[in-house]
């Protein structure tokens, strides 16, 4: 794999969900799709601009599904010059909600190493947005020995207690929400990341100090920027027109067309459009607490006479075919703006282009004098507030989260307490009656916007994380440099060849022949990998490979293919452990074999989560019986039987010969360029294929019928012998 210089920095964002796209951003769409979605895309073409910055990539998960746009399926697209989203798919291609795609994320992983094996380079930084992402970034960097920032933007912890407080039971809250396998990632993204991105010192003390792992964090505070071209003041239209140019930045005729079909839309609601308005917008959730904000102007008569309220709640076409969280929002808004009677003063259009219209709501709501309110019940930035605040728009805001320091850099608002609807109220009517107040708010937000929130400081302030990431890392010395156990993605990324061996009767058996061998691997190591595949557990491939005074490979492919581990770290492949998952019922296929006199369940540790042991004659038909019993129950599985004894029943989709394919995937190395090495029958599933296969000439009976298959060789040679007699006969280095 290539490199390039320290200074150009080449840096790999994560924000995993799929619905994420680089022009008109559905947000609001669903949950998946809040003003995080945009910060990640502007923080990729924010950073590309910079010096020294070579390339940025976010990377996505590809969705092909009709009930999207077709958008979400393209592999690449294009952000800038030097940046693009990358789609990698995984879980299928249907749309999966967030929330359910923990247990495709290992698949990711997978897909990113083989996209970066084909790259050509490794990322300098992996970032990871939100918990998932953040998965995702950590096990990548572990792989490549390279430094892992993380984002959170929430934490599950913080929402596990605002949702157990609204009265949700912590059954409900698992089942729509996952929430406690995510706390339990989020611990181990803190304990391991080198720098911790945060917007506001209020997630510092309020969400990551829930956390057990809370001290091993470094934390840095970097509020988000906004494009202050796009989020121009109100104001600028009404110079424009009064000294006759054309309206908007730039005099974009687009600007006024879009001002028109927003007053159409919005006067479709109102009896009286004339008068102020309460903007609202964000997603249809129950943490956005839409429903306080409507009950708060439903009881103000008072208020409801000076201004009318727009809620823009996300995208909706059929809200019985939304998801639950958002389809109990949303019909609760249409009830509550039937009990209070707000026809004719409250309007919830059913979608916006954000890119198009957001910018020129808030000037048309400034423009009317209005305010902008977010009323959360916990907000851990919000960016809506700083967007409003570069218009010239001034706010009301929860003090649960980030709007405290928002409001503190820029006194432009009010801040208060969300559940408190008499509160919400209040501040609205004040802003509204107190012309000097809205002035001096109005003033204050576009400057203080100007002087806290660019992208220019932002991303200033990230490339300083950056590099205090990079510099955590350790320095490998000429020493340790092919041990340090982090970086094996590295090596295996450099790679264009594999040796994989069994241990008993294979590798070992002939000293002289095997220290041969390890000195010709290790006179080799910049272009071949090697690794060993065995039935035996790793505990006990460990302790052998210790007794032979073998060093540690570069992979081992443990319990008869059920598990992959790498490095001198024996770091486990969890993308091969999900994969195996699949269909794979142990308790049944016990049950199954329960009645079968002529086997013998081996000692515990021969057991594994994916590998069940017994001892077996070898005896005709016995076999047979063991496949009827298995088969009868439909239960699906891959059948091992060794050395006259052993009999080992797998997930089907396990196997020393599938683990071996599955490397030769994940890895982009050709089986062509990969050569086996075996003695007995639980090797012989790996040894059939394209693979350049060589039995050794003491092999087992079992392996007699592959005589003659293409591109398997028998030599005459014994052990570590017969393996540099395969190299040689394939011309293999």
């Amino acid at each position: 794999m290539s490199g390039k210089d320290d200074e150009q920095l080449y840096v790999m964002m994560f924000s995993v969900h799929g619905l994420v796209r680089g022009e008109a951003l559905e947000l609001g769409r669903d949950a998946d799709t809040g003003g995080q979605v945009k910060y990640v895309l502007e923080l990729a073409r924010a950073l590309e601009r910079q010096p020294g910055v070579d390339r940025v990539e976010l990377v996505t998960r590809l969705i092909d599904d009709r009930v999207v746009s077709r958008d979400y399926a393209r592999a690449l697209e294009p952000l800038g010059p030097h940046s693009r989203i990358v789609r990698i798919q995984c879980g299928g291609r249907k749309y999966i909600r967030k929330e359910l795609l923990w247990p495709h994320l290992d698949e990711m992983v997978d897909k990113t190493v083989k996209y970066l094996k084909k790259e050509g380079r490794i990322p300098d930084v992996f970032h990871g947005h939100y918990a998932d992402g953040g998965y995702v970034a950590r096990e990548l960097a572990a792989f490549f020995g390279a430094p892992f920032v993380f984002t959170g933007h929430s934490m599950g912890a913080h929402k596990k207690g605002k949702l157990l407080a609204e009265g949700l039971s912590s059954e409900e809250v698992n089942r729509r929400y996952h929430i406690d396998h995510r706390i339990g990632v989020e611990e181990r993204v803190i304990r391991d990341s080198e720098q911790i991105v945060v917007s506001t010192r209020h997630e510092i003390d309020k969400q990551y100090a829930l956390y057990e792992s809370f001290a091993a964090g470094s934390y840095n505070v970097v509020p988000p920027g906004i494009d202050i071209e796009t989020f121009y003041p109100y104001y600028h239209q009404q110079l424009d027109s009064s000294h006759g140019a054309p309206v908007g930045s730039g005099g974009d005729e687009l600007v006024r067309q879009t001002r028109a079909m927003l007053l159409r839309e919005l006067e479709r609601f109102w009896s009286s459009g004339h008068k102020p308005f309460i903007l609202a917008l964000c997603r249809p959730d129950q943490r956005k607490n839409i429903s306080g904000l409507i009950k708060a102007y439903g009881e103000d008569k008072d208020l409801q006479a000076i201004a009318n309220l727009a809620i823009f709640a996300g995208i909706r076409k059929d809200i019985t075919k939304m998801e639950e969280n958002e389809r109990n929002v949303l019909t609760e808004m249409l009830l509550l703006m039937d009990t209070y009677d707000l026809y004719g003063k409250l309007a919830i259009p059913k979608k916006h282009d954000f890119t198009l219209e957001v910018p020129e709501l808030y000037r048309l709501c400034a423009d009317r004098r209005g305010v902008f309110v977010n009323p959360a019940l916990v907000e851990p930035f919000g960016l809506t507030l700083v967007e409003a605040a570069s218009t010239g728009l001034p706010i009301v805001a929860t003090r649960d989260g980030g709007p405290a320091d928002i409001i503190a850099n820029c006194e432009n608002g009010i801040l208060i307490d969300p559940t408190d609807t008499g509160q919400i109220a209040e501040a609205c009517r004040r802003i509204l009656v107190d012309g000097e107040l809205w002035d001096r708010y109005s003033r204050n937000g576009v400057i203080g916007v100007r002087n806290h929130y660019s992208w220019e400081s932002h991303c200033a302030t990230t490339l300083e994380v950056y590099g205090r990431a990079r510099a955590a890392m350790p320095r490998p010395s000429a020493e340790t440099a092919a041990q340090k156990p982090r970086a094996i993605g590295k090596r295996l990324a450099k790679v264009d060849r594999l040796l994989i061996t069994d241990i008993d009767n294979t590798l070992v058996g002939d000293e002289a022949a095997m220290r041969e061998l390890l000195a010709l691997l290790d006179q080799q190591r910049d272009r071949v990998g090697w690794g060993v595949a065995t039935g035996r557990s790793l505990e006990e491939t460990s302790g052998l490979l210790a007794d032979h005074r073998i060093p540690p490979p570069d992979i081992i492919i443990a319990a008869v293919g059920t598990e992959i581990y790498y490095g001198p770290d024996f770091g486990l492949d969890n993308g091969w452990q999900q994969h195996l998952r699949h269909q794979w019922k142990p308790a049944a296929v016990r049950k199954a074999l329960a009645g079968l006199d002529f086997l013998n369940t081996q000692e515990d540790e021969s057991q594994h989560p994916f590998k069940i042991s017994y001892f077996m004659p070898d005896e005709r038909d016995l076999l047979a019986r063991v496949h009827f019993a298995l088969q009868e129950k439909k239960l699906h599985y891959t059948l091992e039987f060794s050395h006259g004894q052993f009999l080992d029943i797998l997930p089907y989709r396990a196997g020393k010969g599938k683990a071996l394919r599955y490397l030769s995937y994940k890895w982009n190395i050709p089986l062509a360029r990969i050569m086996i090495c075996g003695d007995s029958g639980s090797d012989a599933q790996m040894l059939r294929g394209d693979t350049c296969g060589v039995v050794v000439g003491n092999y087992s009976k079992e392996l007699e019928p592959l005589r003659g298959m293409r591109k398997l060789y028998f030599s005459k040679e014994e052990y570590a012998a017969g393996i540099l007699d395969g190299i040689r006969h394939y011309n293999f280095l």
